[in-house]
């Protein structure tokens, strides 16, 4: 697929100059202001959001998996956003995968040159047994991560279906991915630092995709968790909470119920059976 010149937007010039003469207030009010386009930019982008959850939950539906493969600070919010699947709908723990250039060991410390590679990420796809069936989202503010698109480019040529999040339209990254989301949050505070807007607009992306598509998988009751994990005393009471006010049980059945079946929707079918 052929790569257009494209203007890389995150990295031109902040809006802001001479930060270092700032006011601590100044600083924070000038972030403040930077942050709040974020939403906005992200509401351009709900349709190609869209069109790439529909996708998912008919993988999911039919077993597949979701991949969200990413380098640095994209790959680590593709991590924190699998990693809490789990706890909160209760799904499997390899149902939403995160993946990041480098390994584990780069979740916290930079990994030199991980990113570059055009050949791991295939790599390490395959060692999840990743096809056809699953869905893989390439995350990369500046749309050019080699070991991002290279492997989008690969899981798109096996049939999978790919999509991406980026913040530079007409990126190589979004030229290679089937359903791309381009979030133009503008020129970063800090020149270039894309964890920042770029980042905060890739984890609310990040939210609506796997939250969308585990509500329509039925892993969400009315508005709540029936599914989540009770992994401390905070969640118990939760989930106690939510029985007490679904079955007008006192609280400390309603503990008792929960903890004999262990979710919230078990205990609620125990209850109604």
């Amino acid at each position: 697929m052929k790569e257009k010149n494209f203007e890389k937007i995150t990295e031109k010039d902040s809006l802001y100059d001479h930060l270092e003469q700032m006011s601590i207030r100044e600083l924070l009010i000038n972030i403040n202001n930077e942050d709040k386009k974020v939403p906005f930019a992200v509401e351009k982008a709900i349709p190609q959001i869209e069109s790439l959850v529909n996708q998912v939950v008919v993988k999911l539906q039919k077993g597949g998996r979701l991949f969200y493969i990413g380098a640095g600070t994209s790959g680590r919010l593709g991590i924190l956003d699998a990693s809490e699947c789990p706890p909160t709908f209760g799904v499997e723990d390899d149902l939403v995968i995160g993946m990041i250039a480098g390994g584990d060991i780069a979740i916290r410390k930079a990994v030199e040159e991980a990113e570059d590679s055009l050949t791991q990420g295939w790599q390490d796809l395959l060692a999840q047994n990743f096809s056809e069936r699953d869905v893989l989202v390439g995350i990369a503010a500046s749309g050019t991560t080699p070991y991002v698109v290279s492997t989008i480019k690969k899981a798109r040529e096996i049939g999978a279906i790919t999509g991406c999040i980026t913040m530079n339209p007409d990126s190589p990254l979004e030229q290679a991915a089937e359903y791309p989301i381009c979030v133009v949050v503008g020129p970063e505070f800090v020149t270039g630092s894309s964890r920042m807007k770029a980042g905060t607009a890739q984890k609310l992306v990040l939210n609506m995709i796997s939250t969308s598509s585990l509500i329509k998988l039925g892993r969400v009751k009315g508005n709540k968790m029936v599914d989540m994990q009770l992994t401390n005393a905070k969640l118990v009471d939760r989930g106690t909470k939510m029985i007490m006010n679904q079955t007008g049980l006192a609280y400390d059945k309603a503990e008792k119920l929960l903890l004999k079946t262990g979710s919230v929707r078990l205990a609620l079918k125990e209850f109604y059976k």
